[in-house]
């Protein structure tokens, strides 16, 4: 049973239940516009400190105000501040004011008390979230007072759901599993509809332990080799370790009601990841985190959410809740690592990711992106030594390596290493033929070096079909067709590039030297002031400056370059 994505079985249920969610429903009252504008400002920016921050300032004059308080709970959740949150839900819950998002925290603080007679009693009294978390409350509550048969029942209604079905069948899989009855919850996971109950990669740990437990590790081992190839994810292989050593393998992914929650608000999260906004799959991930801090990949979930926001401070935080000794530390490292780059500490970037690769000398993934990195940074050679290592830890012709030769190919390019370059692009070409970025990249590279010409225009035609919107590859082939004196024929496409990327310098400054060949040259004046606005290099602006005193002629009769004439002639 190979890992599935169940997101695209309920992806067109999910407008049912979170239409409107967290946007601010209540109605907007009166309050203080200083702190409440910045709050709202900061809001929008996915700036969650600061906003809970303003809100609270703005509280002080308005503290009875359900739309400030929600408008802080929903800070507070997403930048990690649970216990605040949950007074302030509290008292939305109350009040009887409605908030989703009140709910949710409430019930989540509820399940982190044990008070699952509270939570029942509440959705007895008809306070909801929305049905599909309200009937995994109800299922989990009863769990945790010991109403098994209760919530066998709970669950079994969301399991006899047609959109739900599947997340009936993991959380009642998940609570036979809780309860010891491992038998039913295999056949649970087993006999469900093409196992569509596979949701991600706590699903195939769960069954994993779930096999074990019936003194199945081959079955389990065997799942494993179905879905993560042996050496390249450390968890699975410490899941290997384990039942290799033919003893039975304890169920702890849910070890009480409690966790139980918290994996249903990851299996919403997960469900909704990159089918909903951010902000909203954030809620749910960061409430996984706060009812189960074990649960690895609900950090890392919100730690990419963050990441994804802008939002690199609190993305480091989350990635540092993951202990060292966890074996998906390394994907923690990895997105620290990203974290630091965006912040602009590359130095520490790189230190962590070399201290990765001396930890785990065989995964690919961290090789390659200590290459990238680097060559980001351009540092060619270096980067080039990283790339050379990801290549001895390659164990097929994967389709996904050409990125390696790509990044590869672009550091020897850069290195004035050219046969080794167009070397990695084609073997990049023989994994995925048509990929666009490569295609451009050395069709681009051979018109420069004025070689195989016909060739290199077919490969970036080839590469705008496939990504006629990317700007940056419309912009080559214009380049390419100016590059061969077919100035009118390079002007549309140049056009069309520009609209695409309006601020990148080196478009702007090709449309103008197209408009100059063309003896569009007010245009092109126009165009070449443009592209000095938007930080070009030191290098390029200067020869932005010589157009502009000089004209384009004059800077290619300078620079000992074929005037634009010769070109279009094919001299």
């Amino acid at each position: 049973m190979r890992l599935r994505h169940v997101k695209t079985l309920i992806a067109p249920f999910l407008a049912l239940f979170f239409a409107g969610h967290i946007s601010f429903s209540l109605a907007q009252e009166a309050v203080k516009p200083g702190p409440y504008l910045a709050g709202r400002y900061a809001e929008k920016e996915n700036d969650f400190r600061a906003a809970g921050a303003w809100y609270a300032r703005a509280l002080i004059a308005d503290k009875e105000n359900p739309y400030l308080i929600e408008s802080s709970l929903l800070a507070l959740i997403a930048s990690g501040g649970f216990g605040m949150a949950a007074d302030k839900a509290a008292y939305l819950v109350e009040a009887n004011i409605e908030s989703q998002s009140a709910v949710l925290m409430h019930f989540a603080a509820l399940a982190q008390a044990q008070e699952f007679d509270a939570i029942l009693a509440l959705l007895d009294q008809g306070v909801t979230s929305n049905p599909l978390m309200d009937q995994l409350f109800k299922a989990w509550a009863q769990m945790g007072k010991g109403d098994s048969g209760l919530a066998m029942q709970s669950f079994e209604v969301l399991a006899k759901s047609p959109k739900l079905a599947p997340i009936g069948m993991y959380h009642k899989a998940l609570a036979l599993a809780y309860a010891g009855d491992f038998e039913s919850a295999e056949a649970m996971i087993s006999n469900s509809v093409a196992g569509q109950v596979e949701l991600g990669r706590n699903s195939v740990v769960a069954y994993v332990q779930i096999l074990s437990q019936l003194n199945r590790n081959s079955d389990a081992l065997a799942l494993l080799d179905r879905n993560f190839p042996q050496h390249r994810d450390p968890l699975m292989d410490v899941l290997r370790l384990q039942l290799h050593t033919g003893e039975a393998m304890p169920f702890v992914l849910v070890a009480n009601p409690t966790q139980g929650m918290g994996e249903a608000f990851f299996t919403l999260a997960y469900a909704l990841n990159n089918e909903a906004e951010d902000q909203i799959t954030l809620l749910y991930g960061r409430l996984a985190t706060y009812l189960n801090p074990n649960n690895t990949q609900a950090h890392l979930m919100v730690a990419h959410l963050l990441d994804n926001l802008g939002q690199y401070d609190l993305a480091y935080e989350a990635y540092r809740a993951i202990s060292a000794d966890d074996p998906a530390s390394y994907q923690a490292e990895l997105g620290r690592a990203n974290a630091l780059d965006a912040q602009g500490n590359v130095e520490a970037a790189l230190e962590v990711l070399r201290s990765l690769v001396l930890r785990h000398p065989d995964l690919t993934m961290v090789h390659l992106t200590l290459a990238d990195m680097l060559r980001r940074q351009k540092y060619f050679e270096k980067a080039i030594s990283a790339y050379d290592a990801a290549e001895k830890t390659l164990i097929s012709g994967a389709p996904q390596n050409w990125v390696l030769y790509y990044g590869r190919g672009i550091s020897h390019e850069q290195s004035s290493q050219w046969d080794k370059a167009e070397a990695d692009f084609n073997h990049a070409l023989v994994l995925v033929p048509d990929q666009p970025q490569v295609l451009n990249y050395l069709g681009y590279s051979y018109i420069d070096r004025n070689e195989n010409l016909t060739e290199a225009l077919a490969m970036i035609e080839r590469a705008v079909h496939k990504q006629p919107d990317n700007g940056y590859i419309v912009d080559s082939l214009a380049w390419g067709l100016y590059r061969l004196g077919r100035y009118q024929d390079a002007l549309p496409h140049m056009e069309r590039a520009a609209l695409s990327e309006p601020v990148d310098p080196i478009v702007t400054d090709h449309l103008g030297d197209i408009y100059w060949a063309v003896g569009r040259k007010l245009e092109a004046q126009f165009q070449w002031r443009r592209a000095l606005s938007f930080n070009p290099t030191e290098s390029d602006a200067d020869r932005i400056r010589s157009k502009l005193e000089l004209g384009l002629d004059g800077v290619l009769a300078e620079e000992g370059a074929p005037a634009l004439h010769v070109i279009a002639n094919g001299q």
